[in-house]
């Protein structure tokens, strides 16, 4: 068996035995994270919770993923990515149900916070579990082989959420119903991915020994060609000048991507009463505007690795989200549905941003530092989940209007972009460029 076929047939078992199920997992993982959005058109009214304190609630949320991020990744370092994950989807989970008995502001903070410290080190762990078993030159691809968890779950979850808004069963309205009944899944999960994943290459017996060997082989040799470059500890990243620009980068970012993404339930409701759309209707349009959102984060993907280039499709996509969210905000007055055009075009350069910024941080750094990096980008960047959300609820209050509000994420992502694109210098092209793309995109 020549190495190029060992490549492909590895590469495909790699692909279609991990990214599958930690597609679903991060799905759910997502979809329990924003569900908020659409359990806020009941419980704000029900609760009396104003727009302050649901954009309070909804981004205090990454308050405690800030906090445990970092010693999360540590954590998965020392036990396993398998045992460290199976652990937090069971938790996320529990605490995801507890949320029906939330009734006061408080409890509400409370509730968000913790899952936010469930939830903590989920992604960063995915992300290098993955760089872990693919090669330099199909990280992109891969991460956005589950990335695209992160649109799938919105457009699966905005249909299902506003049915489930209707239920009323057992004297719980539907909003409690929505907490309970998505977050089981998790459960589920949870328990099969401590069987289901293997830690090390070397267990992966899944994969014959001469397809593993070949993994161990390629992946060794780019690990060690990164090294040459610079040798990094856990600590090292800390301080490391282009991971810190990629965590300033990241939190403007996510500023626009969550002020937008938690709120858009409730700006709908302005689409609702032009066109008189139910509010079943309402979710299926915004499912689509997040499948749309899919597809072009799989093709931003897939150019990405082709070209080898990541931050000019990182601020491509971010300049794109930036200027059409405005221009949705000027012509809203003319016309809703063609703001929410505006707003589709928005989302899918947001989204389009994810596979080719997460390409980077794996491409210069290895090993458990690899975690530690993803890990400190992540939690820095998703403090812009805590102020995006409080920003627009507290400017809606203010003005009766989420104009301003679109503005100023606009604005965000514009620097976001600007960030990103001057100043990184490293993206891992010449270690990349070291071998041919071949077989994921026989794959994928």
């Amino acid at each position: 068996m020549n190495e190029l076929h060992i490549e492909r047939s590895t590469t495909r078992k790699v692909t279609l035995r991990l990214l599958p199920f930690l597609f679903l997992c991060f799905t759910i993982s997502i979809l329990d994270r924003v569900n908020i959005g659409f359990a806020a058109l009941q419980m704000n009214q029900d609760l009396g919770f104003s727009d302050a304190v649901y954009g309070l609630g909804a981004g205090i949320f990454f308050v405690g993923y800030f906090l445990l991020e970092v010693p999360g990744s540590a954590m998965m370092a020392r036990i396993g990515a398998r045992k460290w994950i199976s652990r937090i989807m069971v938790s996320w989970a529990l605490i995801a149900i507890a949320m029906v008995f939330v009734k006061t502001p408080w409890q509400f903070y409370t509730a968000r916070f913790l899952l936010g410290v469930a939830e903590a080190s989920f992604y960063p762990c995915m992300v290098h579990y993955l760089s872990g078993f693919f090669q330099s030159k199909h990280h992109a691809k891969a991460i956005a082989g589950f990335m695209i968890a992160i649109p799938a779950a919105n457009a699966i979850g905005a249909p299902i959420s506003t049915y489930l808004l209707q239920i009323t069963w057992l004297g719980m309205a539907g909003w409690q119903w929505l907490f309970i009944l998505e977050a089981l899944p998790a459960i589920v999960l949870g328990i099969i991915c401590y069987f289901y994943l293997t830690d090390r290459i070397e267990d992966a017996t899944w994969l014959t020994h001469e397809e593993r060997k070949w993994l161990i082989d390629v992946t060794t040799k780019e690990a060690a060609a990164k090294q040459k470059v610079k040798h990094y500890t856990f600590m090292q990243v800390f301080r490391d000048r282009d991971v810190l620009i990629l965590s300033a980068g990241y939190l403007f970012w996510m500023f626009g991507y969550y002020g937008i993404n938690m709120f858009l339930p409730s700006i709908s409701q302005g689409l609702r009463e032009e066109t008189s759309l139910s509010l079943q209707d309402m979710g299926w349009v915004l499912g689509g505007m997040y499948l749309i959102a899919m597809v072009v984060m799989y093709l931003v993907g897939k150019s990405s690795d082709r070209t080898n280039e990541r931050k000019y499709h990182v601020a491509g996509c971010l300049g794109v989200s930036a200027v059409a969210m405005m221009i949705s905000v000027l012509v809203s007055d003319v016309s809703v549905i063609v703001s929410f055009v505006f707003l589709t075009i928005s989302l899918c350069g947001a989204f389009g941003a994810y596979s080719p910024f997460w390409a980077i941080p794996p491409s210069f750094i290895t090993g458990t530092a690899a975690g530690g990096a993803i890990a400190l980008i992540n939690s820095i960047g998703n403090l812009g989940g805590f102020f995006g959300p409080y920003v627009v609820g507290y400017i809606r209050d203010a003005t009766g209007s989420y104009k301003l509000s679109l503005l100023t994420l606009g604005i965000s992502l514009i620097i976001s972009a600007f960030v990103i694109v001057v100043f990184v210098r490293r993206t891992g092209g010449k270690v990349e460029q070291q071998a041919p793309q071949t077989a994921l995109e026989k794959v994928v």
